[in-house]
């Protein structure tokens, strides 16, 4: 019957099997980016990391150099606008977390150096409390 419009027209969707060959194609390509994806992520916050780190060692220097002593904390440093404010360290998110190296024992003050305290490694092998 040619006046018949429910058998002229084509069907209209995707087919179940259409369907799951897109799915397929996606879900192979997202295993092929997403590792990379968090790889790029890592070697970020490591960057971020080593920066903070040369950021708060130059603030040190300066500040002993200025003062003559070294900082009691590292608020100190923030106080005397050497920092506007303690960085967060990028592995475990916190600004509390840094650990504080004494000076050696006849020099005076509380910080002469500082490191991360995040657990682990870096991506080339180093821990992140050896930076």
């Amino acid at each position: 019957m040619p006046g018949n419009p429910s058998l002229s027209r084509s069907p209209k969707g995707f087919t179940l099997i259409e369907l799951m060959i897109v799915m397929s194609i996606i879900a192979l390509l997202l295993t092929l980016a997403l590792p990379e994806y968090f790889h790029g992520l890592q070697r970020s916050k490591e960057a971020i990391l080593k920066q903070d780190l040369g950021v708060m060692r130059s603030a040190l220097d300066k500040y002993v150099g200025d003062k003559g002593v070294y900082p009691q904390n590292l608020g100190e440093l923030a106080t005397n606008r050497y920092l506007r404010a303690i960085p967060v360290d990028p592995i475990t998110e916190r600004n509390d977390t840094w650990i504080i190296v004494p000076p050696p024992p006849p020099q005076q003050g509380g910080v002469f150096d500082v490191k991360s305290g995040a657990d682990g490694v870096t991506l080339d092998g180093v821990p992140y409390n050896q930076l």
